[in-house]
């Protein structure tokens, strides 16, 4: 397997775990850290022993955001830098997006900027009580990026998105979940166990129930509500006929917990 220095990747018990892993640097973004995710985005999407993947920080903080003095140091062309590792990151999170098994994201610290971003854009975040959420971008002249314009707006409206895109707004944790952009907010004695609960939820449950389920809910703001309902017919058939869709409903007959392979 590829090695990794900005970031560290753990395959094991069907669990992809990704740390971002600059903890001197508040784990700040640069060209590396958004290669680096980049190409472990393509390992875990090419195995499919997996059933879950973890992302989360080393440190105090999740991620502070771009990492600004690399963007300082390429003076000369500032913006050709930044564009270097937006690009890196989008195609991360364009795997993540479209990949079949759900991210977690666990916020062990402060998201700022890209790390809000990416925060947001999992299938579930769990924060830990201490963190913090801010847009941070515009407080330097920049805009957003790592997808925050595309899930923001769906998951909290425009409204409060412009709040935090313009203002800058810090949002504790849970703020964060009175908002609807966290899931859980646990303590820091209790972050470590409800990251381990939840990843074995899904290495209980069915990976292609959860890869149509992902598929479904990034179709849904593209197709009409017939369009809709027809891919949700076509996406039920599918899973109904393989394996975990015939081990589940054997299950139920046979009044006996399921056995997802």
């Amino acid at each position: 397997m590829k090695k990794f220095e900005a970031i560290d990747l753990d395959l094991n018990n069907h669990i992809a775990t990704i740390t971002l892993n600059r903890p001197d640097a508040a784990n700040g973004l640069n060209l590396q850290m958004a290669s680096e995710l980049a190409d472990a985005a393509r390992l875990i999407e090419k195995d499919s022993s997996l059933k879950v993947a973890v992302l989360t920080g080393a440190g105090k903080f999740f991620c502070a955001g771009g990492d600004v003095k690399s963007m300082y140091d390429a003076h000369e062309n500032p913006g050709a830098a930044v564009r270097l590792i937006a690009d890196q990151l989008h195609a991360a999170l364009a795997i993540f997006s479209n990949m079949e098994i759900p991210l977690i994201c666990a916020v062990n610290g402060t998201a700022a900027g890209a790390g809000f971003s990416m925060a947001v854009s999992a299938d579930m975040v769990i924060a830990s009580e201490s963190a913090k959420f801010t847009m941070a971008y515009s407080n330097i002249g920049l805009s957003p990026d790592g997808s925050a314009s595309y899930y923001l707006p769906r998951l909290i409206g425009l409204r409060k998105t412009q709040e935090l895109m313009f203002t800058n707004t810090v949002l504790s944790a849970q703020q964060a979940k009175e908002w609807g952009l966290v899931n859980q907010v646990v303590s820091g004695e209790e972050f470590a166990s409800a990251i381990e609960s939840l990843t074995t939820t899904f290495i209980n449950g069915s990976r292609s129930s959860n890869a149509a389920i992902k598929h479904l809910l990034t179709s849904g703001d593209k197709n009409s509500l017939e369009e809709q309902m027809a891919l949700e017919a076509r996406t039920i058939e599918l899973c109904a006929n393989a394996a975990d869709g015939r081990e589940g409903v054997n299950s139920f007959i046979e009044k006996r917990r399921p056995v997802f392979k």
